[in-house]
């Protein structure tokens, strides 16, 4: 058996892994995961401008649960052998496959660089991104009523913060994290940041220094995949015109409305 990635591409860790696989011509199966299966989330986008859906084809999200022992996305199957998280099945996929060293580079300097930002990013750069997403589409979406400004307003200064830092910490006046290269740490880092983008909130906008970043990501995956793979999200905002079970809105409301107290 081939090599099996399972995949949303609604969440951000998916979208890494689909593009650095793409971008890197490792073959897989795309095994299509519903990370809300039953509910809004688990539609399929209609065909966008022509470009391939990847999500085509039944959901798997069953058989996820054999593949990760938690029961989540990213999952990867290669044979016997499964693996969960997304960092972990980065660094799989560019071992097993000696993708071109500016990725996760031999040098251990360059390296540790690499190492440094994506410890940094849990809890700065993906601990406020997403929040967007859930304050203006997902929460509305499932108690049916907007949350307070003053909430996004919150988020966004916190995200602000962490793109300062991103900026000037990581970023500096290099082309890329550690460079003249992309890594696997821009990679990251541009996934999550397209996800306030997604529902509204341009990032890039008054930032030139992060917008030229952005622009040399993009070329150096590929346009064409980069919106391809984010397509989804991109269109995220139609979900708002989509109704919702009754019975799933009791079960999930309360719980989406503490995420973020």
């Amino acid at each position: 058996m081939g090599l099996e990635l399972y995949l949303d591409l609604l969440s951000q860790p998916c979208r890494s892994i689909y593009i650095f696989a793409r971008s890197n011509n490792i073959p897989f199966e795309f095994k299509h995961v519903e990370l809300f299966k039953d509910s809004v989330l688990g539609k399929k986008p209609a065909a966008g401008s022509g470009a391939e859906q990847p999500r085509a084809g039944p959901s798997n999200s069953e058989g996820t649960g054999k593949v990760s022992l938690l029961k989540k996305v990213p999952a990867l199957k290669d044979g016997d052998f499964t693996l969960a998280e997304c960092t972990a099945i980065l660094l799989y996929l560019s071992r097993k496959y000696n993708t071109p060293d500016h990725w996760y580079p031999s040098d251990i300097q360059q390296r540790a660089r690499v190492d440094e930002y994506l410890s940094w990013h849990h809890t700065n750069i993906r601990a406020n991104a997403p929040k967007t997403m859930w304050i203006k589409v997902l929460i509305p979406l499932f108690t049916g009523q907007p949350l307070p400004s003053e909430k996004l307003q919150e988020v966004m200064e916190g995200l602000s913060t962490s793109l300062k830092h991103f900026e000037e910490r990581f970023l500096q006046d290099k082309a890329f994290i550690i460079g003249s290269e992309i890594s696997l740490a821009d990679l990251v880092a541009i996934v999550e940041l397209m996800q306030p983008v997604g529902v509204g909130c341009d990032i890039f906008e008054d930032r030139p220094r992060l917008r030229e970043w952005r622009r040399r990501v993009e070329d150096a995956v590929g346009k064409e995949l980069f919106f391809q793979a984010h397509e989804m999200i991109l269109n995220i905002k139609e979900l708002s015109n989509i109704q919702i079970d009754p019975q799933l809105k009791e079960q999930l409301a309360p719980v989406l409305m503490k995420m973020l107290k």
